[in-house]
């Protein structure tokens, strides 16, 4: 039983003050993220809606692949599928409970979505134009973040809609933090994506046009308004990285 326990506490005293999304509520159901610290462990591994991450750390090099999926390279190798989506109602909530985020990474909190084409338990996004964004958060006129001083007044929980007029589909949510603690140079801003696999249904008829897609990597560089910036002496409002969110 020890030699069981020893990997899971070794991975445990690796973790550091960062975090990611351990748990999604749509309705009254609750759907675990992927849990890097103990999944890996289990046999089998459980099944989650979420695509796997390496760890509860960043992304800081733009212009990997881990930016989409906070997945890590290895080759041609990043983060796979997940084996299994959640189904849910075009027009509903989705709320994100991420683990307890540290007061210093403050920063904005952005939510992408994607159409599979295929299988999504298949489907890698590769370097596409596929992504558009659904939701933002960022400093309000008062000065609060919406990662730390917003997320933490909502206990750790994030709420977005998935758009009421969507066309039914498969997709990917991709849901980030960007942290802004170090960003006053480039590479210096963090990000913490995760991605949730969806079945959305209804009867919406709408989809973005392609002004509103981008590429993960790509839609965000080191150029990109938001993404170089000093988040301690700039007192004006912080442009949020990324195109315009579409509602539909």
């Amino acid at each position: 039983m020890l030699s069981l326990l020893l990997p899971l506490l070794s991975a445990i005293t690796l973790v550091k003050a960062h975090g990611y999304v351990q748990d999604i509520v749509i309705g009254s159901t609750h759907y675990s993220g992927y849990l890097p610290y103990t999944d890996p462990y289990y046999n089998p591994v459980p099944e989650r809606i979420v695509r796997q991450i390496p760890g509860n750390g960043p992304v800081t090099d733009l212009s990997l692949i881990d930016v989409q999926c906070n997945g890590y390279t290895d080759g041609n190798y990043y983060t796979a599928p997940a084996p299994i989506y959640a189904t849910v109602a075009a027009g509903s909530q989705l709320h994100l409970n991420w683990t307890t985020w540290p007061d210093s990474h403050i920063g904005p909190m952005i939510t992408y979505m994607a159409k599979a084409p295929s299988d999504i338990t298949q489907w890698m996004p590769g370097t596409s134009e596929v992504w558009f964004k659904v939701a933002e958060s960022g400093k309000t006129s008062d000065g609060k973040w919406a990662a730390t001083d917003i997320l933490t007044e909502n206990d750790s929980i994030y709420t977005f809609t998935i758009p009421a007029s969507l066309e039914p589909g498969q997709y990917i949510v991709r849901h980030e933090i960007i942290a802004l603690h170090a960003a006053y140079v480039y590479p210096g801003a963090q990000v913490y994506p995760s991605c949730i696999q969806l079945q959305v249904t209804g009867s919406g008829t709408s989809f973005p046009t392609s002004d509103y897609l981008v590429a993960f990597p790509g839609a965000y560089t080191a150029a990109t308004p938001g993404i170089v910036y000093d988040a301690y002496t700039n007192t004006s409002a912080y442009p949020i990285p990324g195109p315009e969110v579409w509602s539909g």
